[in-house]
């Protein structure tokens, strides 16, 4: 063969290769029996809205870390469950909802998804690698046990991360460079286990999606962290309208740029598969998620708000690594700031964690300062809770907490009760590589990180039905809210014929949609006169009853101080009790728990609040933002409970009560 026809061979697979990017490449992975979905509203279908609860950021084998930690359950099983079927884990723990949900996503890490399942199988080609040695049967039912904890953390924590950054073949790294999968260029990478892994995903979402009555979506978690020695994460789930998704997900391996992520979004966008990015452990990120410039340091200007707000409309406010509200430092006059705090960095847990630029409410007044600049508004965010689950499954009852890993099965291990076991002899080795055991009086627990974790939160959408079309749409438009656990109902609403309504009407939310714009929406001023806010909301059947509903306040100052400002103003109080109208607090109702059993108080708080409120200081030309936050009384915390049935006595260092809460998305009012 002539030279000039090798070269032109060349030339020709380059070619070939080149167009080949799989991340832009669009599946349509619709089931045949579900072509025949109805055209014809659901049976539950309410033109004013019903509210739906689920969870959008669930992780299962096929996420290197969760599979590394001992989790076995596949994307079907945690389907099963969140309909309502008891899912058994890895840890033999029975894993069990009080009641399923009504939408649900498995969204595991799209970075190296499914391949580190290949390590730890000895029969396959990649686990004949050295590398691979240490990961050998990891997960086989002899290593299912707390005896695992050390291998695994090491595994977790220094192998997995060595062997990723380990360059693979000339070859492999051409085929990287040439087809835009920079994955290809690691020798611990296996493209059949990915591609397989991720059509999995995507065909178990489509089993278990079924129109009017349990919606799924295909999704998964764009996993980043910035440089060391910083590693300060801003991690997103990617959440696609339809049936419809690309051949590979876009990761770390492909960015870490979040521009870039939001570019691929645009371009699938261009090619008929909508989807929304959702941040999430904003309270981790070291100030990365709400950082006010782009990514190579230039300020923030219009076309990058436009970008991240049709990319990223709404945020997970809380989860089981902490809520992402507010911080004590931050809001020093709100008594209800500190609440599930974990100050961490995610991904490099010995840090602590920059508050500016990782809180939520922080986030909603800067962007109204950004805007007042004329460069829009990046921040302007609805708000979900989630779980981050990485078990396949999870509770969100304090009351029957079983972690979120198999790790954390036991009550000894997630550091709730006194170490026992095999634990207390790891203790040497486990410090070695950075975990710390705790002592408090004379007794030994596992480290007091584990016991910040929580068992949060929900997503609460409003929708016409349980379809995605409806719920996904419903998420664009930020009439969402989210819920530490609790399944509070609440509505909250805006307008300037809102104070006429009455609040015992029948046909109080018809009207309300009516009169003004419900949560997520935007309020457009209307000369000088100031609008009503209305809230209503609803005790959880199975949860405590609720103390009181706030209306949080943000706005900036753009005259000479130039300041960013809030203010917490309680608007509905429990048992009858009325607002004080120079503190804007309501007294306390006196609502208790009794830690030897952890009944609650049989007499106190509300089964519903409901109010029609007005901002006393209210300012025509200032533009604000306005959000609802629902406190119910409080209960005992999980690691009371776990206390509590070990027969010990409750860790000093970690709270014994909480009070569940919800809070609604915002509404933004503007001058124009």
């Amino acid at each position: 063969m002539s030279l000039l026809k090798k070269n032109l061979i060349i030339l020709f697979l380059i070619f070939l290769w080149s167009c080949s990017d799989d991340s832009l490449i669009i599946e349509d992975y619709r089931i045949v029996n579900n072509e025949e979905i109805k055209q014809s509203k659901s049976s539950d279908y309410n033109k004013f809205r019903n509210v739906y609860f689920g969870d959008l950021h669930v992780h299962t084998k096929y996420s290197f870390d969760a599979f590394l930690l001992g989790a076995d359950v596949n994307p079907n099983s945690s389907y099963e469950f969140a309909k309502g079927k008891l899912v058994v884990n890895s840890w033999g723990v029975d894993m069990k909802l009080e009641e399923p949900l009504d939408f649900y996503a498995v969204t595991d890490h799209g970075l190296f998804l499914g391949v580190v399942e290949k390590w730890a199988d000895t029969t396959s080609e990649l686990s004949k690698l050295p590398e691979a040695t240490p990961f050998h049967n990891i997960n086989a039912p002899e290593n299912l046990n707390d005896s695992s904890i050390l291998r695994r953390i090491k595994l977790f924590r220094e192998e997995a991360g060595k062997f990723i950054a380990t360059r693979g073949s000339t070859l492999d790294q051409t085929k990287a460079w040439l087809t835009n999968n920079s994955s290809l260029a690691s020798k611990a990478f296996d493209y059949d286990a990915h591609l397989f892994a991720w059509r999995d995903i995507k065909e178990a979402a489509e089993k278990h999606n079924d129109p009017g009555k349990f919606t799924t979506f295909i999704a998964y978690e764009w996993t980043v962290s910035s440089p060391a020695p910083e590693r300060a994460s801003y991690h997103r789930n990617v959440i696609f309208e339809s049936s419809k998704a690309p051949k590979r997900p876009f990761t770390r391996a492909d960015s870490i740029n979040p521009e870039d992520l939001w570019a691929w979004m645009d371009s699938l966008r261009n090619k008929g598969v909508d989807s929304l990015a959702i941040p999430h452990n904003s309270n981790q990120s070291n100030g990365e998620t709400f950082k006010m410039d782009y990514f190579n340091g230039m300020p923030i200007d219009q076309s990058f708000s436009e970008t991240r707000m049709r990319n990223e409309p709404i945020v997970e406010i809380t989860q089981i690594k902490g809520t992402s509200e507010t911080h004590p430092r931050l809001s020093p006059e709100d008594e209800w700031a500190n609440f599930e705090i974990l100050s961490t960095r995610k991904g490099n847990v010995s840090q602590y964690s920059l508050l500016n630029g990782s809180y939520v409410r922080e986030a909603l007044v800067n962007g109204l300062a950004l805007r007042s600049e004329a460069r829009g508004n990046p921040f302007a965010v609805g708000f979900i809770g989630s779980s981050d689950t990485h078990d396949g499954a999870f509770t969100f009852d304090e009351s029957n907490y079983f972690g979120s890993s198999p790790l954390s099965s036991s009550p000894v291990s997630r550091g709730s009760v006194p170490l026992t076991g095999p634990m207390i002899n790891m203790q040497t080795d486990l410090r070695a590589s950075g975990i710390e055991s705790s002592q408090e009086e004379n007794v030994t627990y596992a480290n007091l990180r584990s016991t910040l974790f929580s068992s949060s939160g929900l997503a609460a959408v409003w929708s016409e039905e349980n379809t995605r079309d409806s719920l996904f749409a419903a998420l664009k438009r930020k009439e969402t809210y989210a819920t530490s656990g609790t399944r509070i109902k609440l509505r909250f609403f805006s307008g300037y014929k809102i104070s006429s309504l009455n609040l015992n009407d029948p046909d109080l939310v018809e009207k309300a949609y009516a009169a003004g714009v419900p949560m997520g929406g935007d309020l457009f001023s209307e000369g000088t006169t100031s609008p009503s806010f209305l809230v209503f909301a609803q005790q959880d059947a199975r949860g405590a009853p609720l103390q009181r509903v706030q209306i949080i306040k943000g706005w900036y100052d753009s005259e000479f101080s130039k300041e960013t400002k809030e203010k917490v103003y309680d608007i509905a109080c429990s048992d009858g009790l009325t607002v004080d109208p120079i503190t804007h607090r309501c007294p306390n109702n006196g609502a208790s728990v009794d830690l030897s059993d952890c009944s609650i108080s049989q007499d106190k708080g509300s089964s519903e609040l409901k109010a029609i409120w007005q901002d006393p200081d209210f300012n025509s030309k200032v533009e604000s933002v306005y959000y609802v936050r629902v406190l119910e009384n409080p209960v005992c915390r999980w690691s009371m409970w776990d206390a509590l049935r070990a027969g010990t006595k409750p860790r000093t260092k970690v709270a014994k009560t909480i009070q569940e809460r919800a809070w609604s998305s915002p509404i933004w009012f503007k001058t124009n």
